[in-house]
């Protein structure tokens, strides 16, 4: 077994493989409207903390995998991201308009780019003082504490948000779907110490799991910490299963969870990536009045969209939601 650092709150984890790879470039430029960004950034492929949610589980078919526990055991390294990302600006550098437009670049859409190999790698952070040498903006996803050790990188950017994800505060709940993953507490500390270094952070409430953590109880536990925490805005989303594969290793790790659920989850995504609309304003609108409770301004609901990587071809699941059930939120969540 090989342990991590506790100070980033990682658990032990088996091995798993490393294969470096090279690329030509390392930005893409996102055409879907409705994102919120033009351009992503992503320095590995598959992601260590094995999350089981997780929507790029599904893109290492690509890479000749399967989208099983293959995504979390075997990472593919861009060992000359910082190059590549260097080359690629200096190339847009050289058009007539420059680098107007470039940016900002969201960078961990499809893999978490403070996973525990960055530690040792440091591709992200070299991506960083490159992006920061031309002046382009970021913003950063992730689960993990480790975004702390570049706050001076962080800083040195024209503008940058950092969205750290945290669904739960309930040990349980966070081990069944998120098997490596950093604890939640040690995610809301970094919420507060990178904006007590003056940069921006909130927390994405993602993905919020029916039955399970979308109960009041739950919702409102997340949304007093990150008050607390300081941080600057909370961005909730409800639970994505975006493909055939990515559902069904999210069902297998909710069987383990609690089989009961399976059939309730079964109607919910029944024919859509996701569960009806009346649902998800229901919860949505519980985090709203979460959120004015604690006076957080309501900050827009993360749209879960197909990430984009440069490996792989577009792709876009349905956005439409099976007949409206009426379904609401069902509190079944544990007591934190």
């Amino acid at each position: 077994m090989v342990k991590t650092k506790h100070m980033f709150g990682w658990s032990a984890m088996s091995d798993a493989v490393y294969e470096p790879i090279r690329v030509k470039t390392m930005l893409n430029a996102v055409r879907a409207p409705s994102m919120p960004f033009s351009w992503s950034m992503n320095p590995y492929k598959g992601c260590r903390h094995g999350c089981s949610f997780c929507y790029a589980r599904y893109f290492h078919t690509y890479m000749g995998e399967k989208a099983n526990d293959r995504f979390q055991n075997h990472i593919y390294v861009k060992e000359n991201a910082a190059e590549a990302l260097e080359a690629q600006l200096r190339r847009l550098a050289s058009r007539p308009r420059g680098l107007a437009g470039v940016g900002p670049v969201a960078i961990g859409t499809a893999t978490d780019p403070y996973q525990p190999r960055e530690a040792k790698e440091r591709i992200t952070r070299r991506c960083l003082e490159v992006l920061a040498e031309y002046g382009i903006s970021a913003s950063i996803t992730t689960r993990s504490p480790l975004v702390l050790r570049d706050a001076d990188i962080l800083r040195k950017l024209p503008s940058v948000t950092v969205n750290i994800s945290v669904n739960t505060l309930n040990p349980a709940v966070w081990r069944a779907f998120e098997p490596h993953s950093p604890r939640p507490d040690k995610r809301l500390e970094a919420v507060r110490r990178l904006n007590d270094a003056g940069i921006r952070a909130g927390v994405f409430l993602a993905p919020i799991l029916p039955l399970i953590t979308d109960g009041k109880s739950c919702l409102n536990a997340v949304v007093e910490r990150a008050a607390e925490a300081g941080a600057a805005f909370v961005a909730p989303s409800v639970l994505r299963l975006a493909t055939p594969e990515v559902k069904a290793w999210f069902f297998r790790a909710l069987r383990r969870y609690n089989a009961r659920l399976v059939d309730r989850y079964a109607d919910l995504y029944d024919r859509s990536a996701h569960p009806p609309a009346s649902y998800r304003a229901a919860v949505l609108g519980a985090v709203e009045a979460a959120l004015r409770r604690v006076g957080l301004p309501a900050g827009a609901a993360v749209d879960e969209a197909e990430p984009q990587d440069t490996a792989s071809p577009a792709t876009a699941a349905s956005d439409e939601s099976p007949a409206d059930s009426g379904a609401q939120p069902v509190q079944l969540c544990l007591p934190i």
